[in-house]
């Protein structure tokens, strides 16, 4: 299940040392202190790659271990890397790319009964994956102009479209992307519809 709490990518482990330290790529951790809460992995990675580093357990705020100079470098998860920056501190490796995932029990899922509430556990949480970033539009329009219209919506497969009191005017309903809607209403403004709502998604299934 890919996605992180401020997007829908993967999350990341990241080797990260102060701004001003004179570390610049893995290899000149040899003989240097980490701190991080991963630290198995860390300390296999290491090992693979043949360098002697001293890895310690972070019992949190792990970031301010680096920059006050507790330790040399630290291994930490990151999204989008904003709060390293923020820190005065700078990512020189990226050790792997991490995502959710949902494990079930052997004996559960081969138990029929156990196996059907695992699925449908598995497709209400990728609704909810699905919906992250997409909003609901909904808009009126003109027969004159629903042609213009439905050119300019992008959906998951067509828009719906379904007839007014009026013949001469249909109801329009889709699903677009959260990164493009602020740009798409004024064009849809613009091709002639009216009414246009735009709401939040908690699932698309």
């Amino acid at each position: 299940m890919v996605y992180s709490k401020t997007s829908a990518k993967e999350a990341r482990w990241v080797l990260v040392v102060r701004q001003d330290s004179p570390i610049q790529t893995i290899e000149d951790l040899e003989g240097k202190r980490i701190s991080t809460e991963l630290v198995s992995f860390t300390k296999r990675y290491f090992a693979e790659k043949k360098i002697n580093v001293h890895i310690e357990f972070s019992w949190g705020a792990t970031e301010a271990k680096v920059v006050e100079g507790l330790v040399d470098a630290i291994v930490e998860v990151t999204e989008t890397g904003t709060t390293i920056k923020a820190n005065k501190l700078k990512i020189i490796h990226e050790l792997m790319k991490t995502n959710t995932q949902l494990i079930a029990n052997h004996d559960a899922w081969n138990d029929p009964w156990k196996r059907q509430k695992i699925e449908q556990i598995r497709t209400l949480l990728n609704g909810s994956l699905l919906a992250m970033g997409k909003v609901g539009l909904k808009l009126n329009v003109s027969k004159e102009n629903l042609g213009r219209v439905v050119l300019l919506l992008p959906s998951l497969k067509a828009p719906t479209i379904s007839t007014l009191f009026s013949e001469e005017w249909f109801a329009v309903e889709t699903i677009v992307s959260n990164s493009v809607v602020r740009d798409l209403i004024p064009l849809l403004r613009e091709a002639g519809a009216e009414g246009i709502i735009e709401y939040p998604l908690n699932k698309v299934i």
